[in-house]
């Protein structure tokens, strides 16, 4: 049972820095529940203000809906008491609302809602896909503008009006006037956080469109670097957040970039190079060749980035 009301879940995860655990897989590309709760219980032992299972960095995508429900639960149960769990739901409305049921019985404090699957879509249908969703759970809900759910200031502001658990809006797009129109048009009726592919490059002018947080993919296997880079960008510190773009961010995305897919591949690359290996990746994603894996490792060390010792036995 979610220990937080959906209001109470926004004004905790608004203010702090959020991350998606990676899904850790064993050799035959099947849920590794042990190296997973490893996992869990290392990242949940920094200040994280919450954490998205099987989200995107955690190949939600790739996980059957059972798979999903199972990742889910073992996070709430390995580190629920410490920091918020929440859940994702996607694909037809059907599964989305599917995905929202087991979530919460699951313990979720909340959900993160994907776009729809491949199929366009308007304002009156996005309306009523996240509708179903929000009146099938109690649980706070975060749309993801992202793809083929663009979703208009006014459309949010319906959802927000109809929905008291429609608690979060999420953008991967990066489109200003857009970003203005909703914010200006929902204030602070809503959370909003930064989305978009290694979101730390867009952090801080993001911070000017009312978005005070986002989800950081390096959290997961730099986590100390994360939590200084999130500090810095809400102190509006620009040296600060500029040197670590330049020291790290800008050159790991130079190896992210080599491959499509690489996104999330990189960061179990990440972690398997600073000794905390949780697989592969399913198809059709693909993993960091050897020369791409030497090449993280280099920069890592370069950079001064890689988790203290402690750190690394910690959980």
């Amino acid at each position: 049972m979610a220990q937080y009301a959906p209001q109470e879940l926004a004004q905790k995860l608004k203010d702090g820095l959020l991350s998606f655990p990676v899904t850790a897989f064993d050799s035959n590309l099947k849920v590794d529940e042990e190296a997973y709760r490893k996992h869990l219980a290392w990242q949940a032992s920094f200040d994280v203000a919450g954490l998205f299972a099987a989200g995107g960095t955690g190949e939600g995508f790739s996980l059957t809906p059972a798979e999903a429900a199972g990742v889910i639960r073992t996070a709430v149960n390995e580190v629920g008491n410490k920091v918020p769990v929440l859940a994702s739901a996607g694909g037809s409305m059907a599964q989305a609302v599917q995905n929202a049921q087991d979530a919460e019985e699951a313990g979720a404090e909340g959900l993160l809602l994907l776009p729809p699957y491949l199929t366009e879509c308007d304002q009156d249908g996005l309306f009523a896909h996240v509708s179903a969703v929000c009146s099938a759970t109690s649980i706070g809900v975060i749309v993801y503008n992202r793809g083929n759910a663009i979703y208009s200031a006014e459309t949010v502001a319906r959802l927000a009006e109809r929905h008291p658990n429609f608690i979060g809006f999420k953008d991967a797009i990066g489109d200003i006037e857009h970003l203005t129109k909703v914010y200006a048009k929902n204030g602070d009726r809503l959370f909003y956080l930064g989305g978009l592919p290694t979101a730390e490059t867009f952090a801080l002018p993001l911070l000017q469109l009312g978005m005070s947080t986002y989800s950081s993919a390096l959290y997961n296997f730099v986590p100390e670097f994360a939590l200084e880079f999130y500090k810095d960008v809400r102190k509006q510190d620009h040296a600060a957040v500029t040197e670590k773009l330049q020291r790290f961010v800008l050159p790991y995305l130079e190896i992210r970039d080599r491959v499509k897919g690489y996104g999330v591949s990189i960061v179990k690359g990440g972690l398997k190079v600073v000794g905390r290996d949780v697989g592969s990746v399913r198809p059709p994603l693909q993993d960091l060749t050897e020369a791409d894996l030497a090449d993280l490792s280099a920069l890592i060390d370069a950079a001064g980035v890689r988790p203290a010792p402690a750190a690394l036995t910690n959980a």
